[in-house]
């Protein structure tokens, strides 16, 4: 993208920001897909929702998460993300998974194409999208083994440090190399298969050997990363030669799934709000009033993606719950929370869209959720805004 682009896209976008509390006429970003800036009073004050709908994915529409730098240790902010995949298609998306503010790992699952590169956290909600562009908000479980010449034995991690006695899996997905792990055998695989989950996957053991210091990972391959007693494991019966079998399985088994993101929790189902989902969350994330994302789809397969502003004069945010009201009222049947707060971002080809709350501007995160158009895309012209019917929420 030129930064003339860049400029461009940003002068026409910017007047939505500067329009008067009230209702819009939506923009049309690109073919079909179009944007709201949704300005409210409400009993707790002034409220901002940002609205993206976009038809079912299909055709010249992709949905699919994008990997900060492309790896799993890293952050990266939405906008960055957009640039850089600007010579693949035009990009409108927001931040997608909860993840580690330290090292940009992602909290839940993330898979492409369906190549697993980060399993799911078992009691939060993914969000999977079918190969015929459905979304599919589920807890997935994650199981796996691995076998050389002796028994199958667990494989307890994908592209994570192994605790004491354990055993990974790290693919060129994590990095170029593997973490430091004290005490570690590591055993390099070459060549791997993609790891899709109930594949089966085989591959040589190229080298076996004793590392605590980091062990470069091959392009397509893999290095499996052993302590304690699995590493006592992997040193006997995986020997230099001899041919390693792993399985990656996933309950429910998501057949119609190619590409998943975590995140979380479910917000909406049937086309009904959920107050209580019972999911790994502290009533401090779901309770406050927090700048909130979310990602919809309607009965007729159109897709939703909204941010909502907060803790700002100009916006009080939402709680969790009135994140769910307000995706039912913009005709969600199915929805997701993802993560809030300062990494609520909505930006469309390479220009933020909402207001984000972080201090230092837009948060740079570990993944995002991307609509991704193929097509001819040439900037769009003026963006008005107008009033919209009331859209309360709690």
């Amino acid at each position: 993208m030129t930064r003339l682009r860049i400029i461009v896209v940003a002068l026409l976008l910017a007047t939505v920001f500067a329009a008067a509390s009230g209702a819009a006429s939506p923009r049309e970003l690109l073919p079909g897909v179009t944007y709201e800036r949704i300005a409210q009073r409400t009993l707790q004050g002034p409220l901002v929702l940002h609205v993206v709908r976009a038809p079912r994915p299909g055709g010249l529409y992709d949905l699919r998460p994008v990997l900060a730098t492309d790896t799993i240790v890293g952050r990266e902010t939405v906008t960055s993300m957009q640039k850089r995949l600007a010579g693949e298609a035009t990009m409108v998306g927001v931040n997608a998974d909860f993840f580690d503010l330290a090292v940009g790992r992602p909290s839940g699952i993330l898979m492409r194409d369906t190549a697993l590169i980060h399993p799911p956290t078992g009691g939060r909600s993914s969000v999977g999208i079918t190969l015929d562009g459905r979304l599919d908000v589920q807890r997935v479980q994650f199981f796996a083994t691995w076998r050389a010449t002796g028994e199958a034995h667990p494989l307890d991690d994908l592209n994570q440090a192994p605790g004491p006695n354990e055993i990974a899996l790290f693919s060129s997905s994590w990095g170029s190399v593997t973490p430091a792990v004290p005490g570690a055998v590591v055993a390099i695989l070459f060549p791997l298969p993609l790891p899709a989950p109930g594949a089966d996957l085989t591959a040589p053991v190229l080298e076996l050997r004793q590392a605590s210091a980091p062990v470069p990972i091959p392009p397509g391959g893999a290095v499996l990363v052993a302590t304690g007693s699995a590493a006592a494991e992997l040193q006997a019966e995986a020997p230099v030669g001899s041919e390693v079998a792993i399985q990656l399985i996933l309950r429910p088994e998501w057949p119609e799934v190619v590409h998943a993101v975590g995140g979380g929790p479910v917000i909406v189902r049937d086309g009904k709000p959920v107050f209580r989902a019972n999911e790994e969350f502290l009533q401090s994330q779901l309770g406050p009033r927090f700048p909130r994302t979310a990602v919809g789809q309607t009965a007729d397969g159109r897709l939703l993606l909204v941010t909502v502003d907060g803790r700002s004069a100009e916006s009080v945010g939402v709680t969790n719950w009135g994140l769910a009201q307000a995706m039912v009222r913009l005709g969600a049947v199915t929805a997701a929370a993802m993560d809030s707060g300062g990494s609520s971002t909505l930006a469309f080809d390479g220009v933020v869209l909402n207001t984000p709350s972080d201090r230092r501007g837009e948060r740079p995160v570990a993944d995002a959720l991307m609509l991704a158009y193929t097509g001819v895309y040439a900037p769009p012209g003026e963006v008005v805004t107008s009033a919209l019917r009331p859209l309360e929420v709690d």
